[in-house]
């Protein structure tokens, strides 16, 4: 039995033969850090002169919501980079999402005080850490200013609430590295954990991201050491071939791809098909346009619905 073969089995012991679309709602495209070098928002950061400026509005937010909650979508955590909003303003975006997705939401939102996390806490299903990689000497060299030791210390003071990390592919870590996540995971006891294939973004030094094999070696080895922990895994819309293969390395659902951009296009139409292919049940849909219709005679606040109605109408286009 191959690799695939023993993660494939691992996960159909312990989970439904389905798969869902997880969708990150950010709420900026700022960071208050913002050197981590792999990373989009290290590029803008020196054009950022307003913060609020970098905030997206809360309509736009709750509209993402309603399109997760009514097209099968789970929301796979609020995020958007450090320090952008006040916590008690933080507090209410996040009740308001998950009142309108009628579920707690996992948060991805830095490293949060005690203090924070009650505040949040009656809305939040999990916290997510950043870790992005996780051997040391890489992690202190690609996100100088986000120490591992912070999560950890995060991850330690969290009482019951989930708990989960986020780890990228591709940032130069090697097959031995794997140890050192897997104890991480033991260690903090985690939930769930997000992997994402490294999407190279201009401006910074990565030209390309891992191969398909790299990636599902460290998804079906983890799969393999964690039988019932939930794994989500981000692909791009340049990356939707491997779909099938992210499934059946024992991924539970798929996150990253840009859905309501690409809403009913061809590729939305691929991500579909290698769904699919897989083998799996998909609870969530990104091609039904008489399902995204249906919205438009939800009741709902004035201008969120004036947002939602032109999302509807760029979302419903035909798309090559």
């Amino acid at each position: 039995m191959n690799l695939l073969e023993q993660a494939n089995e691992a996960y159909n012991k312990n989970f439904p033969n389905t798969t869902w679309f997880g969708k990150c709602i950010f709420i900026s495209w700022y960071c208050d850090v913002g050197t981590c070098k792999f990373c989009y928002r290290s590029t803008i950061k020196p054009n950022i002169k307003n913060i609020e400026n970098a905030r997206r509005t809360p309509k736009s937010i709750f509209t993402e919501a309603l399109l997760a909650k009514h097209l099968g979508w789970r929301i796979e955590f609020l995020t958007g980079g450090y320090n952008i909003y006040p916590i008690e303003k933080l507090a209410d975006i996040t009740k308001r999402v998950s009142e309108i997705y009628k579920n707690k939401l996992w948060l991805n939102l830095g490293v949060l005080k005690n203090e924070d996390i009650n505040l949040l806490k009656p809305y939040t299903e999990g916290i997510v850490a950043s870790i992005e990689t996780i051997n040391p000497k890489l992690h202190d060299k690609i996100c100088p200013n986000k120490p591992i030791e912070k999560y950890e210390e995060l991850l330690n003071s969290i009482k019951n609430l989930k708990k989960s990390a986020a780890i990228v592919i591709g940032l130069g870590e090697k097959d031995s590295d794997m140890d050192l996540l897997f104890d991480f995971i033991k260690k903090h006891k985690l939930d769930r954990i997000t992997f994402y294939a490294l999407k190279p973004v201009k401006g910074t030094p990565y030209t390309q991201g891992p191969t398909t094999e790299q990636y599902i070696k460290w998804i079906a080895n983890a799969r393999i050491n964690f039988p019932k922990l939930e794994i989500i895994t981000g692909t791009t819309a340049n990356r939707i071939n491997e779909i099938s293969l992210l499934l059946k390395a024992g991924s539970n659902a798929i996150t990253k791809f840009p859905a309501t951009k690409l809403f009913n296009s061809k590729k939305a139409k691929i991500f579909e098909e290698e769904i699919k292919k897989s083998g799996r049940i998909f609870l969530s849909t990104l091609t039904d346009v008489d399902k995204l219709n249906e919205l438009k005679n939800i009741k709902i606040e004035s201008n969120i619905k004036d947002k939602l109605l032109g999302y509807i109408e760029v979302m419903s286009r035909s798309k090559n």
